[in-house]
């Protein structure tokens, strides 16, 4: 495996040099308009699902947690995880690091109620959401910083090398 490839192609296993081009797609998500849990079932693994009805509206469900849409980098120090997170009270948001992993949950929760019916679109995700990734490399959670600028949160996970040696004196007694 080619050392220069980047943490992206070694994740999708892609190889540059093999022309075979690869275009990334943007994804739509399916999130559901739901209304009450009556239409609420547990599969056959225990999990809650739900249940496909006659009627043209989906129901809604207090259990249902959205997926927070992440975007993740690095620098040569450090791995940044960026995400859009607007209309987050800073109260609903919990940022929880270790060495190889980092996951945010927080809630978007909407201040004035509408009907559905007044609804022409609804694509806005209001709701309880998280998202965790594992990371590709060991980092120092308690030198991690955190900062939100226009809506957009940013964490700054510094790298950790292990490669680096470190020289000791040698003490005698």
């Amino acid at each position: 495996m080619d050392d220069t490839k980047n943490f992206f192609e070694k994740l999708a296993n892609i190889d540059s040099d093999d022309g075979i081009e690869f275009e990334p797609r943007l994804a739509k998500a399916d999130i559901p308009v739901v209304k009450n849990n009556k239409n609420m079932k547990k599969n056959s693994n225990g999990e809650k699902a739900i249940e496909e009805s006659a009627s043209s509206e989906t129901e809604e469900f207090d259990d249902f947690e959205g997926q927070l849409t992440i975007d993740v980098y690095q620098t040569p120090s450090s791995i940044v995880v960026e995400s859009t997170i607007a209309g987050v009270n800073p109260d609903d948001l919990d940022i929880s690091i270790t060495p190889d992993s980092v996951t945010v949950k927080g809630e978007r929760r909407k201040e004035e109620k509408i009907k559905s019916e007044d609804y022409l679109y609804q694509e806005c995700f209001w709701g309880r959401f998280s998202r965790s990734v594992i990371l590709p490399q060991e980092i120092d959670p308690d030198k991690a910083q955190a900062s939100v600028k226009s809506g957009v949160l940013k964490i700054v996970l510094p790298k950790l090398d292990r490669q680096k040696s470190k020289k000791i004196k040698v003490k005698f007694d």
